[in-house]
């Protein structure tokens, strides 16, 4: 039985040892970035150097004033909601289905975060962030989930209509766009991480973004103490007698990592397309095939980052066929870059957002979510298989093996059925 499932003693699709992925490509030209910024220095104080250069790019790649580099994402999350002066009392509406540091960082404001519910495709959903609206919400921040962008256009109008501040968590989407404009060019201030997963990659390290000056000051007095602040805010400004300590936190990008993103920088467009012509390959081949569907696929509207390529799986159109076992079954075909990922879960499902006093006191009465509170975010999440997304030409062989697993698996799935 030549079509048997690897799992009930057949051939596995996939016989490629692993990995079968591997991100980030270090290069040759990676290594000598990084022995060129030894040579140079290992710790730099002031807007100078690697940190200049990386930061005039990522600014303009964006179309954006400042761009200020940190030493991760969740730094440069803190960092904007603190630059904005949030503080006890302010609301601020989140999605409900996010990586939990889209939203940890306001426990340390003071801020209430506000969960929303998600649309099919998994990002924040704009009539329910317009549904949570009270006289206490400052501010709207919105992640662009696995790298597709969000419907920024109501969200846009929600937040200029209500005056409220609009935050991007754009650590997904590098390089993604909607309506043809760039994720994180969108809000009053945006943030990305450079972690080792991310499309734009330091290994470690985050940056943010923004037009507005003020904002821009004090996120340099929140991490960036001294030289920085003594040379980037105006003499005249109030806050710059405050530059020899900032808020006394230090936060900045180690230059090495600075290195490695301007290198994988040089790549960047070249990966964005190739990750594009694969996943839509994927998909192209896999739609309408019952049990599995595809709420993040490119739209008129939308070029995404492919981040991650995130597949809702469907067991009514399979028999009932529990999505363990589906997973299993791919596994056994040899897909073992295939995640159902877990951390990135519903926030309501976090004890910190259950019961947050533990943590942080002063949120005593203030949060208590729990399962079930999210219809949309929770079914998205259970649901959820993750796929990596490859570029290279030389990978289109394994791509379209795992799709042929799939395609298999489906074909045979009563056989998952049956003892």
């Amino acid at each position: 039985m030549p079509n048997k499932l690897a799992i009930k003693g057949g051939e596995s699709t996939i016989m490629a040892p692993d990995p079968h992925y591997v991100w980030p490509k270090i290069t040759g030209k990676t290594k000598e970035s990084v022995l060129k910024q030894l040579d140079e220095s290992i710790s730099i104080y002031d807007r100078t150097g690697i940190i200049e250069k990386l930061e005039n790019r990522l600014a303009r790649y964006h179309g954006k004033k400042h761009a200020l580099l940190t030493n991760s994402g969740t730094s440069a999350i803190h960092s904007m909601y603190v630059a904005a002066g949030l503080k006890e009392s302010d609301e601020v509406i989140c999605p409900a289905y996010t990586f939990h540091a889209t939203v940890t960082p306001l426990f340390f404001t003071g801020a209430v975060p506000v969960l929303a519910d998600c649309k099919s495709d998994g990002n924040i959903d704009p009539k329910e962030v317009e549904r949570k609206i009270t006289t206490n919400t400052r501010a709207i921040v919105v992640t662009h989930m696995w790298g597709k962008p969000c419907d920024m256009g109501p969200l846009e109008m929600i937040a200029k209509e209500n005056n409220l501040l609009l935050f991007e968590d754009a650590s997904h989407a590098h390089g993604a766009t909607y309506k043809g404009r760039i994720t994180g060019s969108f809000g009053d201030a945006s943030a990305f991480s450079l972690q080792a997963q991310k499309t734009l990659t330091g290994g470690e390290g985050g940056f943010l973004l923004t037009d507005d000056d003020e904002l821009f000051y004090k996120a340099l007095l929140f991490g960036h103490y001294n030289k920085r602040c003594k040379k980037e805010i105006p003499q005249e400004h109030p806050l710059q007698k405050y530059f020899v300590t900032g808020m006394g936190l230090k936060l900045r990008i180690h230059p090495l990592a600075a290195a490695i993103a301007q290198e994988q920088f040089d790549n960047l467009e070249c990966v964005l397309t190739g990750r594009r012509r694969i996943a839509n390959k994927i998909i192209s081949q896999l739609s309408g095939l019952p049990g599995i569907h595809f709420p993040q696929a490119e739209n008129k509207e939308t070029t995404n980052s492919w981040y991650a390529l995130i597949i809702q799986y469907k067991p009514e159109e399979l028999h009932g066929l529990p999505i363990n076992l589906f997973y299993e079954a791919l596994v056994a075909e040899g897909c073992r870059e295939l995640d159902r990922p877990a951390s990135t879960s519903p926030l309501n499902y976090h004890p910190l957002f259950q019961n947050p006093e533990q943590m942080f006191p002063r949120y005593k009465g203030k949060l208590a979510y729990k399962r079930g509170d999210f219809a949309h975010s929770e079914s998205f999440y259970k649901n959820a298989l993750k796929l990596p997304v490859w570029h290279d030409p030389d990978d289109e062989k394994i791509a379209q093996q795992y799709a042929d697993a799939f395609k298999k698996v489906i074909e045979n799935h009563l056989e998952l059925l049956t003892k």
